[in-house]
């Protein structure tokens, strides 16, 4: 009964080969969806994954398992327009590119995230974790778990890790719109990541290259409020 659906798949599966991946993939788009999530595998803290860690794919496997996925997708006629989002014309998805593009939302249940953005600046805040204790304090201040004010180079860089996720990148101005900080303040970042080939950077846009969306983690930190991202830069 739907026409405009999405469809969510992970590869770099342990065990998992480029034939499954590809099969894994062609199934998806046989079934006609107008958008596509596609996450590689990541082992994350605190899981059973991570305490007893499986045997993955090597790299060059994942990799290739990678470029099968930007060859079918495209020949479908989807665009990856996100580093893990594909869409037919017209059809990217609006609700995440608000985050992408470091948008304001509300986190609502426990666990939850939210960012707004009022006279004070930008602040984060976060309901407590356990349902129980949440359900046991909803509607109350003690929902609250914390909230932190987002500011200067933090700032600068929490806006780049989402709006360097985007393949077109975010026009320039939306910098100065979304954190309110001056575009100076990125000045010697910008200026580093374009020297590396990882960014192009004009009067309206400020775009990852080919290089910089493979070697994205590369290209991010050089953004990080920390004396690391200085050694980075003059690499």
């Amino acid at each position: 009964g739907f026409s405009n659906f999405n469809i969510d798949l992970m590869y770099g599966l342990p065990e998992q080969t480029l034939a499954q991946a590809l099969l894994d993939v062609r199934t998806a788009i046989s079934l006609a969806p107008t958008h596509l999530s596609i996450y590689q595998l990541t082992i994350e803290p605190n899981t059973m994954f991570h305490v007893h860690p499986p045997a993955l794919p090597e790299d060059d496997s994942i990799w290739a398992m990678q470029q099968t996925i930007e060859q079918e997708t495209a020949a479908a006629g989807f665009r990856q327009y996100e580093i893990s989002a594909y869409a037919q014309p017209n059809l990217r998805c609006r609700h995440n590119l608000n985050y992408w593009e470091f948008g304001d939302y509300l986190g609502i249940g426990a666990g939850a995230h939210g960012k707004l953005t009022d006279e004070n600046g930008v602040s984060r805040r976060w309901k407590i974790k356990q349902p129980k204790e949440y359900m046991s304090q909803v509607g109350t201040p003690a929902v609250i778990g914390g909230e932190s004010m987002v500011t200067g180079e933090e700032l600068l860089f929490e806006f780049m890790l989402n709006a360097l996720r985007l393949t077109d990148g975010v026009r320039a101005d939306l910098l100065p719109q979304r954190t309110g900080l001056s575009p100076t303040i990125a000045h010697a970042s910008l200026t580093a990541a374009t020297r590396k080939g990882l960014l192009t950077v004009d009067a309206e846009w400020i775009r990852p290259t080919e290089t910089g969306r493979r070697f994205l983690n590369d290209l991010q930190m050089l953004f990080l409020p920390s004396s690391d991202a200085t050694t980075i830069s003059s690499s």
